[in-house]
């Protein structure tokens, strides 16, 4: 079983990134304007690490919030010096941190690894020409190849972020931007629906009627298949939505789109709906009166449900008088197993 991770989270500002992109209002969405100095770096890292527990666990730290290497080198040395130190002490394991296909060179992962550097996530959004031009992106695909080349051939661990339903994009643009990170190899990946944040371009493309965000059903369709076809090439995903804060909620910074704290669970519920259903085909229906789920101990959930949907659906559809859910620690993951009990 894999190492349990613990994070030590830096925020840093919009100023690492000079691109208005047409979704982003990157203030609203860090919750922080401020950029931290080198002390404040280290007084984060000391804070939390007196807070994790001890043991055989990975800790690294994480500059989030902007686009890192377009910062003056001299802030990124200054930020980069006391997380190095933790590295060099081995109190920390290494450093991730996030940025621009363009604003990746040899010049400047020499710069990084220097410091202790060891993943680097891209922020690509998509691989479609048009959608990168419409969302006022800044960079090109071949700016996405470059970057990733560089990352693997300097053998630093590499995440890449994308997201659904930007302007221009269709199910075809979506998973053709699936099918070139899976050709990637990442580490990792982030998919995130587009969602019409305030004081953005993208919300006066919205008011004016120019721009339709997916609806959250639609969007829960499309990501069903993007996080399946990620599973399937064994490429984690390690978030499918977006993370809830105070300003990130109807109301407050979202306009429109397919936001829900919930996300990846109800992704999840769809793909675990379909997967009950090809084994319900399997049965004779006026044999159902009675049935139990086997399901791997970690899928419990998932197989009954966001709020028991799936199991009020399949009790519901086929006159059931009890769906049980049981789990096995025989069964591996993503496989489940139905009986028709007597």
């Amino acid at each position: 079983m894999a190492k349990k991770v613990y994070i030590i989270p830096i925020f840093i500002p919009h100023r690492g990134c000079p691109h208005d992109c047409i979704f982003c209002n990157q203030k609203r969405i860090a919750g922080t304007e401020e950029e931290p100095t080198g002390e404040e770096v280290e007084g984060t890292i000391i804070n939390y690490l007196s807070t994790f527990p001890q043991g055989d666990q990975l800790r690294e730290i994480a500059f989030y919030g902007g686009s890192f290497t377009g910062l003056p080198i001299n802030k990124q040395q200054e930020l980069l010096t006391p997380a190095s130190k933790y590295v060099k002490t081995g109190e920390v394991d290494g450093i991730r941190l996030s940025t621009r296909p363009d604003y990746i060179s040899q010049e400047i992962i020499d710069i990084l690894k220097g410091y202790g550097v060891t993943t680097i996530e891209l922020g690509v959004q998509s691989t479609n020409e048009d959608v990168l031009t419409l969302s006022n992106r800044g960079h090109c695909k071949d700016d996405v190849d470059k970057a990733v080349r560089l990352i693997k051939d300097n053998q630093l661990k590499l995440g890449l972020q994308m997201m659904v339903g930007l302007p221009g994009d269709s199910p075809k643009s979506i998973y053709q931007t699936v099918a070139d990170f899976i050709h990637y190899k990442p580490d990792f990946v982030r998919v995130y629906p587009t969602i019409v944040i305030k004081d953005t371009g993208l919300e006066e493309l919205f008011q004016t009627g120019e721009y339709k965000p997916f609806s959250l059903e639609e969007c829960v369709v499309l990501c069903k298949e993007v996080l399946t076809s990620f599973e399937d090439n064994k490429i984690p995903v390690i978030r499918l939505g977006l993370q809830s804060t105070e300003e990130i909620t109807y109301g407050k910074s979202i306009v429109a789109g397919p936001y829900h704290p919930a996300f990846r669970e109800m992704v999840e519920t769809e793909i675990f709906r379909g997967l009950i259903e090809n084994q319900f085909s399997k049965l004779e229906n006026s044999q159902l009166r009675n049935v139990t789920i086997y399901c791997n101990e970690r899928e419990a959930s998932k197989v009954a449900g966001f709020k028991q949907s799936n199991k009020k659906y399949f009790l519901e559809k086929y006159s059931l008088n009890h769906l049980n859910i049981r789990t096995s620690l025989e069964i591996e993951e993503g496989q489940i197993i139905l009986q028709v009990d007597k």
